[in-house]
């Protein structure tokens, strides 16, 4: 029987990558995202193909829009097997002392306090039922800071840091916590980060062949249906020529 899978992000990328393999491995799915238009496409695709599917149109940094949608699901609803924690973002490339603060704070909000937000709402259902899967879908960025990276990096240090913070407070529990942490993915990522610079975006992916958002979400379904006894705490995926977040070899 197939779970019940809440997917923040669900729009594009990664997060709609997620979508569709949860939705090929026989899984229903809760979409979340910004766009409700987006959205409803997603659901007609999925639907189409016999995946049940709930959409809820709203942004992770509105705690109490979030708050609501969870509290109303229907009851049908309500057991939330697995949590793919997507939503995120990186804005700008610029030296930390002239980063633009907006930005920062749409990261800090987006990144860490809605990843946040989800698992207050999410997870004390999972430890009432002694069941349950999160994935949070970190970065390479969060393993050292890279230029130009700073605030986007500490961002993805901080949900390494409140992964493993969750694995050790659920270690009593059946509950499993995932960190899967991308390299470089060709997805509309680098396009948001340079505010529709579409140009600028390619030039990070010339000269090697990047991840796509469908490898990520392979290594997300396989880890939500390993055995009950494996957790898969953390995975590193990079593309070939990748060695790190600053070491990219292109040819």
């Amino acid at each position: 029987m197939g779970k019940n899978v809440l997917i923040t992000g669900a729009t594009s990328g990664i997060g709609l990558a997620c979508a569709r393999k949860f939705a090929e491995n026989g899984d229903k799915l809760i979409l979340t995202g910004r766009n409700e238009h987006r959205l409803a496409e997603i659901r007609n695709e999925l639907t189409e193909k016999g995946t049940e599917v709930l959409t809820l149109a709203f942004d992770v940094r509105d705690r109490e829009k979030a708050k609501k949608y969870i509290s109303e699901l229907p009851a049908e609803w309500h057991k939330i097997d697995v949590l793919v924690n997507n939503a995120g973002l990186a804005l700008g490339l610029e030296p930390e002392y002239e980063g633009n603060l907006d930005d920062w704070e749409t990261m800090v909000d987006t990144n860490i306090k809605g990843l946040l937000t989800m698992i207050r709402l999410i997870v004390p259902g999972m430890v009432e039922r002694n069941s349950g899967h999160i994935i949070n879908v970190g970065s390479v960025a969060g393993d050292a800071a890279y230029a130009g990276g700073n605030v986007y990096c500490a961002t993805k240090a901080a949900v390494k840091a409140l992964t493993d913070g969750l694995r050790i407070d659920v270690a009593d529990t059946a509950i499993r916590v995932t960190n899967l942490k991308p390299g470089l993915v060709e997805t509309n990522f680098s396009n948001i980060r340079f505010k529709g610079d579409r140009e600028r975006a390619a030039k990070l992916y010339t000269g090697i062949k990047p991840l796509t958002g469908d490898d990520i979400a392979d290594v997300a379904v396989y880890a939500a249906n390993a055995p009950a006894h494996v957790q898969i705490a953390e995975v590193l995926i990079l593309a070939t020529h990748q060695a790190s977040g600053s070491v990219i070899v292109r040819k």
